[in-house]
């Protein structure tokens, strides 16, 4: 079973992640928003980088995170496949990133990751966010 799932929304995409941890949340929603970019199975963890955030709360800090790895990718063209979490706090990540540059076509553009919607939680099971794409 997927750790998040996709839901439509006019002129955008949006995901909600359902995870033990909330370090496991902001990982899952890294990772779905690449996969909604392009096939990340054949991306190969060959670059390396670091990503540091700060926001007022788990919620900005969440589109902070998504937004700077969007930037990377508009960038530099990295699709980023895995992450591991350094440090989390409501008001700082800093999280290591591999990822390279597809080979594969892109299957959907982001354009900005948005605050419509914006969720972020804590569940009896865990913690659940909602996040929603502009393409």
């Amino acid at each position: 079973m997927s750790p998040y799932q996709l839901f439509d929304h006019t002129a955008d995409i949006g995901i909600t992640i359902r995870a033990d941890t909330a370090e496991k949340i902001f990982v899952d929603a890294a990772g779905a928003m690449f996969d909604i970019i392009t096939d990340t199975h054949r991306i190969k963890p060959k670059i390396q980088i670091e990503i540091k955030q700060e926001a007022e709360g788990y919620d900005e800090l969440l589109v902070g995170w998504l937004g700077e790895l969007l930037y990377q990718y508009s960038v530099r063209g990295i699709v980023f496949k895995e992450f591991s979490v350094q440090e989390l706090s409501p008001k700082a990540i800093r999280a290591l990133c591999w990822g390279d540059k597809p080979a594969d076509e892109i299957k959907t553009e982001i354009k900005a990751v948005t605050y419509h919607e914006l969720e972020f939680r804590k569940t009896p099971e865990g913690y659940e966010a909602k996040v929603i794409f502009d393409v």
